[in-house]
């Protein structure tokens, strides 16, 4: 089930946001030292407090049927009807099993109900895996940006609503 997060699910969701990019850190050879903004390394239980309250994200956790939080995303609302993506993510004991894919079209539908028009995603250039099954469900890739603090390419990719 999917359902919206509680601010006392805070830190079950951030310990699921670090394991479940860490699989992606240790495929690509990141480490705290080479990419301490990496996701893996950089969410925090102050950073989720802030995405909820200070910007006001919508959350969202999967909750299996005995409960346990094995799946998450939130939205970054944005001006001119577009919002973005972010964290979306499901352990790793769990994958494969379409809990991305409906948390994907859960995303989906939640932020065109908020009126938003586009979402962006910002992926990994490198995981061309993860971008093809961006692609599946519509996206497009819009181009790249190399920063000094990551040892990866940033992707970007826009769906339409």
């Amino acid at each position: 089930m999917i359902r919206p997060m509680k601010q006392e699910e805070i830190p079950v969701c951030v310990a699921l946001i670090r394991s479940s990019f860490l699989t992606v850190a240790e495929e690509f050879g990141f480490t705290a030292e080479n990419a301490p903004r990496f996701t893996a390394f950089a969410t925090t239980e102050q950073r989720l407090t802030w995405h909820l309250y200070g910007e006001k994200r919508p959350m969202y956790v999967y909750e299996n049927e005995t409960g346990e939080i094995i799946g998450y995303y939130s939205l970054l609302m944005q001006e001119d009807n577009e919002c973005e993506l972010n964290n979306l993510c499901v352990a790793p004991e769990y994958r494969h099993g379409k809990i991305g894919e409906r948390l994907l079209e859960h995303a989906f539908a939640q932020a065109a109900a908020a009126g938003c028009k586009t979402m962006h995603i910002g992926i990994v250039e490198e995981n061309g895996k993860l971008r093809k099954w961006y692609e599946t469900y519509g996206a497009v890739h819009t181009g790249t940006k190399k920063f000094d603090f990551f040892p990866f390419t940033c992707g970007y990719m826009e769906k339409n609503l």
